[in-house]
C-alpha cells in the first residue's frame, strides 16, 4: 500500500516520437499481400510448395518488418534513441556532434560515427512543396515570410521531415550540457530480426539445393 504522505514522482520528460506514415502503411500493405500469398500456398500447395512457402514467409516478413514498421526516432532530454532496421542505437545528447540534411537525414557522434534516421526519410518533393508555399506566400505580401527577424517565433515554411530535424537540432544543443543527457553511445543489433530472416535464407538455399 503506497504512504499518501509520500509525493507521486511524475516522468520529467516524454519521449518524442518520430516515425514514417508512408512506410509503415506500405509496409502493411505488404504485410498483408505476403500473408495472403504464402498462406495460402501452405494451404492449397503441394510437394515442396508449401516449405517454400515457409522459407519465403521466414525471410520477407522480418525485412519487410525492418525497413517500413520498425524504424523509429525517440527523444527526450537525456537521449536520442534511434531504431533502425537492423540495429538501436542509444545516443545520450552530449555524444551527439550534430544532426544534418542532405538526401538523408543523419546523426553524427563525437567520434565522427554516422548513422542515419531512417524513420525520417527526405522527401525532396516535400522540400519543393515547402518551397513554393513560401514563395506564394511572399508574393501574397506576407510581411514575416523569409524574415524571421520580423517575427522571432516565425520559420520559414519547412518539409515534415525537415521540421522533425529542427526539432531534434534544437534537443541537441539545449541538452548537451545537461548532466542527466552525458554517456556515451550503444548499439545493439536487432537479433529479432536478424534471427528469422537468417532461418528463412538457409532453409530457401536448402530446399533449392535439394531437386
Amino acid at each position: 500500500m503506497s504512504d499518501p504522505q509520500k509525493p507521486v514522482v511524475e516522468p520529467a520528460y516524454q519521449d518524442r516520437t518520430f516515425r514514417s506514415p508512408a512506410g509503415i502503411a506500405g509496409g502493411v500493405l505488404l504485410l498483408a499481400l505476403g500473408a495472403w500469398l504464402g498462406v495460402d500456398a501452405v494451404i492449397r500447395g503441394e510437394g515442396r510448395t508449401p516449405w517454400l512457402a515457409v522459407a519465403g514467409l521466414l525471410l520477407a516478413v522480418p525485412l519487410v518488418v525492418a525497413y517500413t514498421v520498425r524504424p523509429c526516432v525517440y527523444a527526450n532530454d537525456d537521449r536520442l534513441r534511434v531504431r533502425n532496421p537492423f540495429r538501436s542505437i542509444t545516443l545520450p545528447w552530449a555524444s551527439v556532434a550534430t544532426l544534418r540534411s542532405g538526401y538523408s537525414n543523419e546523426v553524427l557522434t563525437n567520434d565522427g560515427t554516422k548513422f542515419q534516421l531512417w524513420a525520417i526519410p527526405v522527401s525532396l518533393r516535400g522540400r519543393k512543396k515547402a518551397a513554393r508555399r513560401q514563395s506564394q506566400a511572399v508574393a501574397a505580401g506576407d510581411p514575416t515570410s523569409g524574415k524571421p527577424f520580423l517575427d522571432p517565433s516565425a520559420r520559414p515554411a519547412r518539409s515534415t521531415g525537415d521540421q522533425s530535424m529542427d526539432q531534434l537540432r534544437d534537443l541537441a544543443e539545449r541538452q548537451a550540457d545537461v548532466e542527466s543527457a552525458q554517456g556515451e553511445p550503444v548499439v545493439r543489433w536487432a537479433y529479432e530480426i536478424l534471427a528469422p530472416a537468417l532461418v528463412g535464407a538457409v532453409l530457401l538455399v536448402v530446399l533449392l539445393a535439394v531437386t
